[in-house]
């Protein structure tokens, strides 16, 4: 995908720590501020993790710290905008590391265009998602498909992003009230499929979404 005139880096490190990937976020922040480098996409998966937004209520977060323990989930203020959320394998997390100057320096547009990434992917899958007025993210019939939770810091230079469950074990989504909405339920697209698609290629073709409605031409690293 070519012509857009803007590169678009994609970085795909596999399994990260979320302490990880909060100081590399933080580092590609302050190098995309700076110029070093262009628009950068971070394509990973987290362990299980629970991560606080800063609009989170202590109390969507449902079992103690023993039971997070023994379930081998951490727990993390996020730093950026939205409720509690929960990562783990089987989970495709993009971290867009955006300079939105000149030309989408609005928040409400650039969740949108997230939301539409999304709803692409879905429908190369044959899958119905929408957007909701429940709150930012996709949903199918079926419950929550992808969640998304932004930071923009000074300079318009985006961070944070969205979480999409492809297989994960949603059982994990017990311990949560999901982004604060207890209605609903979580969904993936291997439940909605009633088979597991091949990761690779979801992530493959949420980059091209991506490119398109972000107008980028994509540089694999």
């Amino acid at each position: 995908m070519e012509g857009f005139g803007r590169p678009l880096k994609v970085l795909e490190l596999g399994t990260v720590p979320y302490a990880e990937s909060l100081e590399l976020q933080a580092d590609l922040v302050g190098q995309r501020r700076t110029g070093t480098i262009p628009d950068t996409l971070v394509l990973l998966e987290h362990p299980h993790v629970i991560t606080l937004g800063s609009s989170s209520d202590p109390a969507h977060v449902l079992v103690d710290d023993a039971e997070r323990t023994r379930l081998g989930i951490e727990l993390f203020e996020a730093g950026r905008g939205g409720d509690v959320t929960y990562h783990g394998p089987g989970q495709l997390v993009a971290y867009p590391i955006l300079d939105l100057k000149p030309d989408r320096k609005d928040l409400h547009r650039y969740l949108r265009d997230l939301e539409t990434v999304l709803i692409g992917l879905a429908a190369d899958y044959g899958i119905e998602a929408k957007r909701s007025d429940a709150g930012t993210g996709v949903w199918t019939t079926g419950g929550k498909l992808a969640a998304i939770g932004i930071r923009v810091s000074s300079g318009w230079i985006t961070s944070h992003g969205i979480a999409l469950n492809v297989r994960a074990d949603l059982s994990y989504f017990e311990t949560i009230v999901p982004c604060g909405i207890a209605e609903g339920g979580v969904t993936s697209i291997e439940r909605e499929l009633g088979a597991a698609p091949d990761p690779s290629e979801v992530a493959d073709r949420f980059v091209r979404h991506f490119a398109r409605v972000f107008e980028r031409d994509i540089v694999v690293v």
